[in-house]
């Protein structure tokens, strides 16, 4: 991912040498040609994303429209941070690094699960992580769509929440094959770890709002940015009111940077007003210029 980018653009190669620099090791190489085993692992495949949404951005950035607003999903947040000029991509990419490993270290192999519920309102989902919970970590995680939550939590009450999700109407139930239960309450060993990492991070006032995953609100306060950052590793990613927030705000536009497109698919299925883009490639990126007048 992000090779042609890399070939054909200098802001991209900027990016992934930047990314390179930060963490001894090439990076780039890794997200150019695997081996997919090794990009899987969650301590390579968060910096991988970031390094890559940074390049695309970075490419995107010196052609584009400046953005009202920048969010992200997740490990997403830090990328927004770095589009932002918040935090450089190379203490970026050594903190997401970090948040990952320490987030396969904070539940032992197995104890902890997560799976994503379709066909239900977030509301039912939690009704069901209240009912199936009986004493363990069990709770929405990712609030993706209006019929998409991820719950994460304690394997066995992931189990018992499977057939009361059905009962109140789910289509489908399906286990996620991740490293480790994000976003929930089993992560809190986490926190004091990745303070330790953000605390000589250099952040700055965002160019332009940046709206969190904890609070689904814009913020432009560099004060807040690492306690933010913190939280957000138990706290649910709002995705769902992040997007309503923007769409409140005015946003007509939104242009998806980096690999895949997965967020453009959840924000149609949020925001059905909103004309979307995606920015992976060198013909992607044309497409997107050539609509937004740029």
């Amino acid at each position: 991912m992000g090779k042609e980018l890399f070939d054909q653009f200098r802001e991209a190669k900027a990016a992934f040498d930047e990314a390179d620099d930060a963490l001894s090791e090439k990076l780039s190489r890794l997200c150019f040609d695997g081996p997919e085993d090794a990009l899987k692992l969650t301590a390579n495949t968060q910096p991988a994303i970031l390094a890559t949404s940074a390049a695309v951005h970075a490419v995107f950035a010196a052609r584009g429209p400046r953005p009202a607003f920048v969010a992200g999903h997740s490990l997403g947040e830090y990328s927004a941070l770095v589009a932002a000029g918040a935090m450089p991509l190379s203490a970026a990419v050594k903190a997401v690094r970090a948040r990952g490993t320490f987030m396969q270290e904070a539940v032992p192999q197995g104890v902890g699960a997560m799976a994503a519920v379709l066909g239900l309102s977030p509301e039912k989902v939690l009704e069901a992580c209240n009912r199936a919970r009986e004493g363990e970590v069990l709770a929405p995680a990712n609030y993706n769509s209006p019929d998409q939550t991820v719950i994460a939590g304690h394997a066995a009450a992931v189990q018992r929440a499977e057939p009361i999700l059905k009962e109140l109407g789910a289509k489908k139930v399906i286990p996620l094959q991740v490293s480790a239960p994000f976003h929930c309450a089993l992560m809190e060993p986490v926190k004091a770890r990745l303070s330790g990492v953000l605390a000589p991070v250099p952040f700055q006032a965002p160019s332009c709002p940046v709206v969190t995953n904890v609070e689904a609100a814009p913020n432009a306060d560099a004060a807040r940015i690492r306690p933010l950052l913190i939280e957000q590793v138990t706290s649910p990613v709002r995705w769902i009111e992040c997007v309503q927030t923007m769409e409140k705000a005015g946003v007509t536009k939104v242009v998806e940077l980096g690999p895949g497109k997965v967020l453009t698919g959840l924000v149609k299925r949020i925001a059905k007003g909103i004309e979307l883009f995606n920015v992976e490639s060198a013909a992607t990126l044309s497409k997107a210029l050539a609509a937004l007048g740029a």
